[in-house]
């Protein structure tokens, strides 16, 4: 019996091992085609932002799931976290705020108080640390502002721009409106903290003018948004381009960093006149290629009301009209190197420049109405070089 019974034992052995070789496989291929089908799954899943969706899988560790983004395939190890997707995610932040903080009126800002700080400039001592420090101090607040500025100014906008520059990352939708809000915010708190450290009131007035009329030329509230009324947005750039950043710059350098009586020289008295028409223009201009968007919007600037060639010729007229009060200016000065760099060399050759781009420019074609603006911001960014050689 016992020996019948280790020979059933015995007889049902192989039975065993078949059954469980063939469980074995049955896992195997069930395995297998559960990872085909896990695989496909995160691949038809995965996101164009790179946003990770968690499944629950309690045969899977989540630490084995990788899911790509922007078109990456799957992957597992270390490649899947290559340090080129942080600088390319870094790269795209700072593309971004590049763009939200519209450079080409930081390059202006920024050009504009170094020049308005070197008429403050007396004798070569004055190039002291306290100069460079007062200076630096004016450009990272009055930077600041400016991108509270024209953040603000894009937030009130942002149908609009979708429109007339849907790359901007708000109309784009790489910003959210509570993004664009904390930018705006955080920027303004910073420039008047700066101005509560630096302690200088004629920075303080800057700032504190260029954010009132910042803040009433964009935003959406009854009485307010004057960029809808042409002629007062227009006096908000003057006021801020060309009066605010002369006067109240220089007195900064003239009275805060070198302590000296308040005093309105020659330079002053042109770069604030000079400015005043550039401002015009730029406000001007800068609405020809928004001319579409703002006709769906109702906003009635100069170009909706006119038209793009009138106010196009307008703008040309007035910067013609500035370069020669500048090389009048120029030629009445008693210093023969400065007649010749202002004159001749400087305000000549830009109103060259500046007919020539004119007659050239396609006003039907919107890309070259935009390149064309540019071109006047450059002719700005001129100015501001040949304006400390006014003597």
């Amino acid at each position: 019996m016992n020996s019948l019974t280790v020979g059933s034992v015995a007889l049902q052995l192989p039975s065993l091992k078949h059954a469980r070789s063939s469980r074995a496989k049955e896992w195997n291929l069930s395995g297998r085609l559960y990872g085909v089908r896990l695989h496909n799954h995160l691949a038809e899943n995965q996101t164009l932002t790179g946003q990770i969706r968690f499944l629950k899988c309690p045969t899977y560790s989540t630490k084995r799931l990788v899911v790509t983004c922007s078109g990456q395939s799957l992957g597992s190890g270390p490649e899947a976290y290559s340090p080129k997707d942080y600088l390319s995610t870094l790269r795209s932040y700072a593309d971004a705020f590049y763009r939200f903080s519209r450079p080409h009126t930081v390059i202006g800002t920024t050009l504009s108080i170094v020049s308005v700080s070197l008429l403050a400039v007396q004798k070569f001592s004055d190039f002291s640390p306290s100069f460079f420090v007062g200076m630096l101090e004016a450009i990272i607040a009055a930077l600041f502002m400016n991108i509270y500025i024209v953040g603000l100014n894009q937030l009130s906008d942002i149908e609009i721009d979708k429109v007339n520059k849907p790359y901007l990352p708000l109309a784009s939708g790489e910003y959210s409106v509570g993004t664009g809000t904390f930018i705006v915010a955080s920027f303004a708190i910073l420039s008047f903290w700066l101005w509560s450290v630096v302690g200088s009131w004629p920075l303080f007035w800057a700032l504190f003018i260029s954010f009132i009329l910042g803040t009433a030329y964009s935003i959406n509230l009854p009485m307010l948004r004057w960029k809808r009324f042409a002629l007062v947005a227009a006096m908000c750039i003057l006021a801020v381009r060309a009066v605010i950043v002369q006067i109240a710059f220089f007195l900064h350098m003239q009275v805060h960093v070198f302590g000296r009586p308040a005093v309105f020289s020659r330079p002053l008295i042109f770069a604030t006149a000079f400015m005043s028409f550039f401002s015009v223009v730029i406000a001007l201009f800068k609405d020809i290629p928004d001319m579409e968007g703002d006709k769906i919007f109702g906003i009635q600037s100069y170009t909706v009301r006119l038209g793009q060639k009138k106010v196009f010729w307008i703008c040309i007229s007035l910067l013609q009209m500035a370069y020669a009060v500048a090389i009048s200016v120029g030629a009445s000065s008693t210093f023969l190197w400065s007649k010749i760099v202002t004159v001749v060399i400087g305000h000549s050759l830009l109103a060259a420049l500046l007919w020539k781009n004119a007659k050239s420019t396609d006003l039907s074609s919107k890309a070259a109405i935009t390149s064309f603006y540019m071109f006047i911001w450059k002719l700005f960014y001129a100015e501001y070089l040949l304006i400390p050689l006014v003597r």
